[in-house]
């Protein structure tokens, strides 16, 4: 069995128990690297760049030498290759948790139980929930939903396909890097600007594989690549921008404007404005159920990207030989 065909199979089940299983509520492999990154950032810690490049590198290049070393075990096992991959996909994609959190939100609005979506909202995103109304609940986990369907999920899957169980396991890393240190509080306004411009970069092919995802597998595609066209570019973030866009126009609503973190207001651009409508309870089950057709559709492409990647390799090299 070659590294591409254990590759398909072991992506398909990692996925598979993600649906099934979800993660763990203890002991999460993601949340073991966090207290193992938070640890290092005890010991490393300075104002300076440099010594937050330190730290991305020592995380991150330790969470891809750890996949290396544990693909070079199993090489020799089809079975046990597979396995591997299964565990590394499980532990690095996150779309059930996703798409659970914010059903249960949802869920809360439709039943007119605010405070509780609001007392719900901080297990998905960083926004102050007592500041948003119901509606402004329902955008702010439309938003959260689309853009970590890109980094839950699709943008994971990229790099597994790219690199196997080290791909896997350093994207995850790098994502987990950004959401600890990443942010511009005066603690890591220097100290993590490496992780979050590593994060940019890669978070880049999987941000726009989401977006032609959502528009592909969402009700409106040429809304969705119309938002995408003429609105990506004016949202902060190079990645989410993209996908939200991408998810604003396919689910025909409006997502950005103003918004609160930590008591820091913000007025972003609107997205998908002069089509879209405001976001409503509802619209979060139609955004839940987007981001799964944009996972599964996501593992198609990648995998399938991966065995014609090997085959074009493969027959290349027959022909060099010939």
């Amino acid at each position: 069995m070659g590294a591409d065909r254990r590759y398909a199979y072991g992506a398909a089940a990692g996925l598979l128990g993600d649906l099934l299983l979800g993660d763990p509520r203890r002991g999460h492999p993601v949340a073991v690297f966090g207290r193992a990154a938070a640890a290092a950032e005890r010991v490393l810690w300075r104002d300076h760049r440099g010594w937050g490049a330190l730290h991305t590198a020592v995380c991150a290049g330790g969470a891809v030498a750890l996949g290396a070393a544990a693909t070079r075990a199993v090489r020799r096992s089809p079975a046990a290759s597979v396995a591997l991959t299964g565990a590394a996909a499980w532990a690095v994609v996150g779309g059930t948790s996703l798409v659970r959190e914010a059903r249960t939100i949802g869920r809360a609005l439709e039943a007119g139980d605010v405070e509780g979506a609001r007392a719900r909202l901080p297990h998905l995103c960083g926004r102050d929930p007592q500041s948003l109304d119901a509606d402004g609940i329902a955008r702010a986990v439309v938003e959260s939903v689309a853009e970590n369907t890109s980094d839950a999920v699709v943008g994971a899957l990229v790099w597994g396909a790219v690199g196997g169980v080290p791909g896997l396991l350093g994207f995850r890393a790098v994502n987990t890097l950004d959401a600890m240190v990443g942010h511009r509080s005066p603690r890591h306004r220097r100290f993590g600007w490496a992780s979050a411009r590593l994060d940019d970069v890669a978070g880049w092919p999987g941000a726009r594989l989401t977006a032609v995802l959502a528009a592909v597998g969402g009700d409106d595609p040429r809304g969705a690549v119309r938002a995408w066209r003429a609105d990506a570019r004016r949202h902060p973030s190079p990645n989410a921008g993209p996908v939200e866009a991408s998810f604003a126009g396919a689910l025909g609503v409006r997502l950005g404007g103003t918004l609160s973190y930590g008591g820091r207001v913000e007025h972003r651009p609107v997205l998908n404005g002069e089509r879209g409508r405001p976001v409503v309870p509802r619209d979060i089950e139609r955004a839940a159920r987007l981001s799964r057709r944009v996972g599964l559709l996501a593992l198609g492409v990648t995998v399938a990207a991966r065995v014609i990647t090997a085959r074009v390799v493969a027959a290349g090299a027959k022909g060099r030989t010939s």
